[in-house]
């Protein structure tokens, strides 16, 4: 198996003895809802004490009336988790709270690392996943390969990395 930087983590894939592809697992929904939990703690650890030092205790009253308290707001509340998202699932093939349940996004295709596209391109598509009462997040519970609406629009998929559980084992071809 390759060592590349793009090849889908050793520890996530055992070689298929002679077919030249690996198979991996895909992750479930409750495991994926885990991992974005523990992401929102982490944003929110780092960007409200940041939004509660510039604008004080009536930001999060919710009584402004307008969208964004000021470009500071927009920066840390908006522009800062997708920058950090993105340069994760680049660099990583994971946020934080995929690392600490073992998920990674790979390409559905390939199980390589994303391309920027793609990555910009998933980020994109949660709000697409969310505009209907969020129903693209709770496909992911339905569809056969466990992707959401995101994950479709994008050609990803989230991957099992660690030994717990048994889902559906999972081939990506070689290159």
């Amino acid at each position: 198996m390759s060592t590349d930087r793009f090849a889908p983590p050793k520890a996530a894939v055992d070689d298929i003895a002679g077919a030249g592809s690996v198979a991996v697992a895909y992750a479930g929904f409750w495991i994926r809802v885990v991992a974005s939990l523990i992401d929102t703690v982490m944003v929110f650890a780092i960007s409200a004490p940041l939004l509660l030092a510039l604008y004080g205790r009536t930001y999060f009253s919710g009584n402004s009336g307008t969208f964004f308290a000021g470009v500071p707001d927009f920066v840390i509340s908006w522009v800062f988790p997708a920058v950090a998202v993105i340069v994760f699932w680049l660099t990583k093939q994971a946020t934080p709270g995929k690392m600490l349940v073992s998920l990674r996004v790979v390409d559905a295709k390939t199980g390589a690392t994303l391309s920027p596209g793609q990555a910009i391109g998933r980020y994109l598509a949660y709000y697409v996943s969310t505009i209907p009462l969020c129903l693209g997040f709770f496909w992911v519970a339905f569809d056969r390969r466990k992707q959401g609406w995101h994950d479709k629009l994008a050609g990803t998929v989230v991957i099992r990395t660690g030994r717990r559980g048994t889902t559906t084992p999972v081939t990506f071809e070689g290159p």
